[in-house]
């Protein structure tokens, strides 16, 4: 008989954190798994990820937050950039367990009627317009990373590292087998009021 092979103990336990992280989502509603799900982007999938969800308890959001700053905790760090409002209570988590104390920014694409328009579209370009502005990109922390997805070869941490499969509607099996569509997520997001802050006006 031989002997069965021995993991790499780091290995373990990066799975075990990871399976922590995800039970902790679970408990919050933020993830959905085993449904017909329509995605904003207009296709389907079984899983997803209501990132606002997650915010909704201090102490889970607070824990996640020292979590990811204490992986880049060996780095100088100025600020953390948030890609938007709806992801500010977890940067300003990961601002505050940073030992560099950083400040929180989030960034914006543009303004609309004198109004914040929320975020830029891709992690792409936010990084791009840090490095054009002369700062140096430090990595990318995050609560979920799809892992077929790449940032250009920047250091990515992520909570979960998980793939899922996502569908055009034309070639959906879970639409070809009969099975409901759940919109409430995209219905949600198309409810929420945009934001009344105002941009001061230029002297």
């Amino acid at each position: 008989m031989s002997a069965t092979p021995r993991k790499d103990p780091v290995a373990v336990e990066a799975e075990v954190r990871e399976k922590i992280h995800l039970e902790i989502l679970k408990r919050t509603g933020a993830y959905h798994a085993n449904d017909h799900v329509l995605l904003p982007s207009g296709q389907h999938t079984t899983e997803y990820i209501e990132k606002t969800l997650v915010t909704m308890e201090p102490s889970f959001t607070e824990g996640l937050g020292a979590v990811i700053a204490k992986h880049f905790a060996q780095w100088p760090v100025d600020v953390v950039l948030s890609t938007g409002p709806g992801a500010l209570i977890l940067s300003h988590c990961v601002a505050r367990a940073h030992p560099s104390r950083p400040v929180v920014v989030y960034g914006t694409k543009g303004l609309s009627g004198g109004k914040r328009r929320v975020s830029l579209p891709t992690l792409n370009l936010l990084i791009n317009l840090v490095e054009q502005l002369g700062a140096q990109v430090v990595g990318v922390g995050c609560l979920w990373r799809r892992t077929s997805v790449e940032l250009s070869g920047r250091p990515v941490f992520s909570l979960v590292s998980r793939d899922f499969p996502t569908y055009d509607p034309d070639a959906c099996p879970l639409c070809k087998k009969g099975v409901p569509l759940n919109e409430e997520f995209v219905r949600r997001r198309h409810a929420r009021r945009p934001s009344s802050v105002q941009e001061p006006k230029a002297p």
